[in-house]
Order: C-alpha cells, then structure tokens, then sequence
C-alpha cells in the first residue's frame, strides 16, 4: 500500500470513528430522554397513589396494578407478574423500574413494594387499604418510543453511511491536494538520482515541513558534492605527488641495464636511491591511507590520559631526535580526553616528526600539555607569515621544505584528527624557541 492510500485510508477510518461515535452519542442521548420522560409519568403516577391524589393516577396513560407476594394479581386485568415483583410484594419494601416485553409490545413498569395497612387510592377516587404486603406496578406502554429508537437507528445509519461515503472523497481529494508537493519533491529527487546531477538544487520553497525537507536534501547534495570534489583533488594530488618518486625510480631502475659498467660507488649509491624512493613511496601510500580513512578509525572511543599519551610518543621520538642530537623537552600536567588512542598518537607524532625534521642539529624542541592542551614548539627555521594559511592542506610544502623526505600530508592528518576529536590546531612563532609552535586545543572530561 503505498504512502497515499495510507492517508486516504487513515482519514476514512477517523471519519467513520467520527460518524459512529456521534451516531451513538446521538441515539444513546435519545434513548436516555425518552426513559427519562417515561421514567418522570411514573413517579408522577407513583405519588399520586401514594398520597391520595387521585388527579396524578389518572390520565397519561399509566396503569396501576397490585399483586401479592405469590405473583398474583388482585385485580383482573394484569400483565404477568416477574421474579422482581414477586420480591419485591413478598417484602412490600423496595423500588425498581424496568422494560418489560409482552409479546410485541414493550412496556416501562415501576415496582413499589407496600407493606401492610397502606392506604392506596385507585381511579376515580377509589381508596383501599391493603390487606398484606403488596407490590404496586405502574405501567406505561413503551412500543411507541421503542418504534421511534428503531427509526431513530435507521436515519443515524442512513446518515453515517453518508458520512463516512462524503469523508472518503474528501479523504482522496485532501491526499491528493496535500501530497502533491510531496510527489513534486519525489520526482526531483528521483531525476537527480537517475541523473546523477549533484550540482542541481531544489527549490526551498516556505517554512513548512516540506521546506525543511527541501533544505535538507539540498544541505545533503551539497555535502555529496562536497565530498566527491574532495575525492577528486585528492586523487589528483596523489597523482601528482606520486609521479615524482616513480619518475625517478624509474630512471635508476633503467640504470640498472648498465650496471656492469659502474664503479663500486656508483652502484651503492643507485641502490641507496632506489631505496629511499621506494620507502618515499611507502610513506606516501600509508598517510595517503591515513587521511583516506579519517573518522573510520577502527580503534575504540575511550577515556585518555592525554599527559602519559603524550610521554609515550615523546619516547618514541626522542629516539629518532638523538641521531640528529636534539633535546626534547617535556612538561605534562594531568589531563583527561575522550578519543581514539591511535589518531591521537599518529597526530601528536606528526607534530614532533615535523619539529625534528626542521630543527638544526642539536637544537631544541619543546612539548607541554595541559588541560586539553599540547603544544610542540621547535628551534628550527619556522614558518613564514605568508605560508601559514596553507599548512594544513593536503601536499602543500613549503617551498624551504620540498627538498626534504616527506608527502606534505602529516599536518593535514594531524587537522583532521584534532576535528575528529572536535578541537582545534594553529601555529604561529614560538617566542623562546623562535621556530613553528603548533597548539592543540581538546576538549577534557
């Protein structure tokens, strides 16, 4: 069934519940004043008897009748007596009113139990008292109203039928008014969908649900657009970065055909080249996976100690900075984070690969973290005011930089981890050190 029925059908069905409920409110409202008012001539007839007032007995149409605790009538012309007239003339106390049914013919009686010694007054001024507990029945016929109920059922019948019958066209035409700007929207996302034309926009239109679902989708095509532009550069830009290193390793792989011609030297210092080109390979195709891969980290979200993290790649590093006899510095105040330990590791290790790299031989690097916070500062050369703006973009090398081993993709790995974890990075000039200061800012728990 599809979206459409759904709404037709639903609409029908709250109609009909709509009809139906007030065509029983309706009837039970006019079964309950027709008891009423027959229930009110009872009473009306009751009293009369009761107080010796012969005006209230006689007329409207009610009938007064005495029977006697077995059931049986002291007057001639009864109706047949019933279990709760028997009761209640046995006692000659209580009082109940009820329907009754004598053949086709319904009758509403009122049963007032009497005892002994009540004085009764009966048409015409007649009075008696009765001899034993009796039980006066005042009936009146109820065929008449009983007739009218049933009319009554038929019209709210006739009338719901054509109720619910209206409701149903209204139901097709509302759905199909309504949803039109639905199937409007349908369709366009349907063309851009077989099309393919992620450039294309649907039009806003209001404020309403469907304007909201308009913006949506469009937020939603621009993400996608986004995305595959993206996907595009970066395929471009390894391209590019990768032709350099196969370029050249390519040509010592053709010198290779002359290599019983080359001294001892010569030979060694191919094979270092070679060797060199494919680990620049190697590293390109890893951070190429690194950034690839983003937020799709398999690693587990957890609880940090962002001070003993950070030891632990300081370690690390200070290993690779002896060669080049650096000094790594470390202040680490206690602080807590909420993330992935190995982007956070590959990030932190970005930033001190890189401060080692640019640092002379035996300079200094500085790292603290705090609150959140890691800062990797270094002795090297910095970076030039104009160049800032570009450090965090896929391959960008500076132009000081490009003779050195490296993708140019380490610092956009370390921006994308600190947005992962929902922080920020920025350099500028470390005043004590005078070389790049990078900060990370992470929220803490």
């Amino acid at each position: 069934m599809n979206f459409r029925s759904r709404v037709i059908l639903t609409t029908a069905i709250a109609a009909a519940l709509a009809v139906v409920l007030a065509a029983s409110a309706s009837f039970v409202a006019a079964r309950n004043a027709l008891l009423h008012s027959a229930d009110a001539s009872l009473q009306n007839a009751a009293a009369g008897v009761l107080s010796g007032n012969p005006a209230l007995v006689d007329g409207g149409g009610t009938q007064v009748s005495y029977y006697i605790g077995n059931g049986e009538c002291i007057q001639t012309r009864c109706l047949p007596a019933n279990n709760t007239i028997r009761t209640i003339a046995a006692a000659g106390r209580g009082e109940r009113i009820q329907s009754i049914s004598v053949g086709s013919i319904t009758f509403r009686e009122l049963v007032v139990g009497l005892p002994t010694g009540t004085t009764l007054v009966e048409g015409q001024g007649f009075t008696f008292r009765s001899p034993a507990p009796l039980a006066a029945v005042f009936t009146e016929n109820f065929s008449g109203q009983v007739a009218e109920l049933h009319k009554l059922v038929g019209t709210l019948i006739i009338v719901a039928a054509g109720a619910m019958l209206i409701a149903l066209v209204l139901g097709v035409t509302l759905a199909r008014n309504a949803l039109h700007p639905l199937e409007e929207v349908t369709d366009e996302i349907e063309e851009i969908a077989t099309t393919l034309d992620i450039g294309r926009r649907l039009d806003e239109g209001g404020a309403d649900e469907l304007g909201r679902l308009r913006a949506t989708f469009n937020e939603l095509l621009d993400t996608v657009e986004a995305s595959q532009s993206l996907q595009r550069q970066l395929v471009l830009d390894a391209s590019h970065e990768l032709r350099t290193p196969l370029t050249s390793l390519r040509t010592n792989a053709s010198m290779l055909t002359y290599l019983d011609r080359m001294n001892a030297d010569d030979r060694e210092q191919i094979a270092l080249d070679m060797t060199m080109q494919v680990d620049e390979l190697a590293a390109l195709i890893g951070d190429l996976g690194e950034l690839a891969r983003g937020e799709r980290s398999e690693g587990p979200v957890v609880e940090l100690h962002l001070d003993e993290c950070v030891e632990d790649i300081v370690d690390v590093a200070r290993t690779h900075a002896r060669t080049k006899n650096i000094d790594i510095d470390l202040t680490a105040a206690p602080s807590r984070i909420e993330g992935r330990h190995d982007r956070l590791e590959r990030a932190v290790s970005n930033l001190l690969t890189n401060a080692v790299k640019f640092t002379p031989e035996g300079g200094h690097v500085r790292v603290e973290t705090f609150e959140g916070t890691i800062v990797v500062a270094d002795s090297g050369p910095g970076i030039a005011e104009a160049d800032i703006p570009h450090v965090f973009e896929r391959f960008w090398r500076s132009a000081s930089s490009r003779g050195l081993p490296g993708s140019g993709l380490g610092l956009s790995i370390v921006d994308q981890v600190v947005k992962e974890f929902g922080g920020t990075v920025s350099v500028d000039r470390d005043p004590l050190l005078g070389g790049a200061r990078f900060t990370m800012r992470l929220p803490t728990l």
